[in-house]
C-alpha cells in the first residue's frame, strides 16, 4: 500500500501540468496588468527621475499626458490615441498601436486564465492535489530568475533585444523632435516597471510554493 501512495504522489498528471500552466499564466499577465494600471509608480518617477527638467513640462502636464496614454492602452478602449499638450508622428502612432494589441492579448489573458485558474483551483481541490500549485511555483519563479539576471547585467541591451523581438519595425525609435513623449518615457521607468513586474510574479510562485506544500500529491 504504500508502495502504490508513494508512486501515486510522484505521478504528475495532465490535469496537473494544465492547471500549472493555467496559472502561470494567470500570475504573469496579473503582474503585467497590474503594473501597467499602477499609475503612481510613474508619477514617484517624475520626480525621481527629473522628467520635468528634462522636458521642461510641468507635473501636471506629464501626468495627462501619460494618463491619456494609459487610458488608451485598456482593453476596452477603441479610439485615437490623442495626447493632451504633445504632437505625434505617424510612426509613432503606428507603434502605440502595435503597443495596444499586444496589451489587449495580455489583458485578454490574464482575464481567460483567471477564470480557468479558479476553476482548476476548485477542480484540484474537490480532489484533494496540490502537486499543481508546486508545479506552478517552480515555473513562475525559474522564468524571473533569468529575466532579471539578464535585465540586472545589460539593461540597454536587454531593453534594446525586447523591442526587436517585439517589433518587426524600427517605429519604437523615437526621435523627440517630432516625438517628445519620448522624453517623458526614460529607459529607467521601464526599468522600474520591469523590476515591479518580476517582483509581483515571484511573489505569485512563492504563494504558490507555500500553498502546495503541506501535501504530497
Amino acid at each position: 500500500m504504500s508502495r502504490y501512495k508513494k508512486k501515486e504522489r510522484e505521478r504528475m498528471t495532465g490535469g496537473s501540468i494544465v492547471s500549472a500552466l493555467c496559472l502561470v499564466t494567470f500570475i504573469f499577465t496579473a503582474s503585467v496588468v497590474l503594473v501597467l494600471n499602477f499609475r503612481w509608480l510613474y508619477y514617484l518617477d517624475i520626480t525621481l527621475l527629473g522628467i520635468e527638467s528634462e522636458t521642461g513640462m510641468t507635473a501636471e502636464q506629464i501626468r495627462a499626458n501619460y494618463d491619456a496614454l494609459i487610458s488608451y492602452n485598456v482593453l476596452w478602449f477603441r479610439g485615437e490615441l490623442v495626447f493632451p499638450t504633445l504632437p505625434m508622428s505617424e510612426n509613432a502612432a503606428v507603434h502605440f498601436r502595435e503597443v495596444k494589441r499586444i496589451f489587449d492579448v495580455i489583458q485578454a489573458a490574464f482575464a481567460l486564465s483567471g477564470i480557468a485558474s479558479v476553476i482548476s483551483v476548485i477542480i484540484m481541490k474537490k480532489r484533494g492535489k496540490r502537486k499543481y500549485l508546486r508545479i506552478a511555483g517552480v515555473l513562475t519563479l525559474i522564468i524571473p530568475v533569468i529575466l532579471g539576471a539578464l535585465a540586472a547585467v545589460d539593461w540597454q541591451r536587454f531593453f534594446i533585444t525586447f523591442h526587436k523581438l517585439a517589433f518587426n519595425n524600427d517605429y519604437w525609435l523615437f526621435d523627440p523632435a517630432t516625438d517628445p513623449i519620448i522624453l517623458q518615457l526614460p529607459d529607467m521607468f521601464f526599468f522600474h516597471c520591469a523590476a515591479a513586474i518580476l517582483m509581483l510574479v515571484f511573489a505569485g510562485g512563492g504563494i504558490c510554493l507555500l500553498a502546495g506544500r503541506n501535501r504530497r500529491n
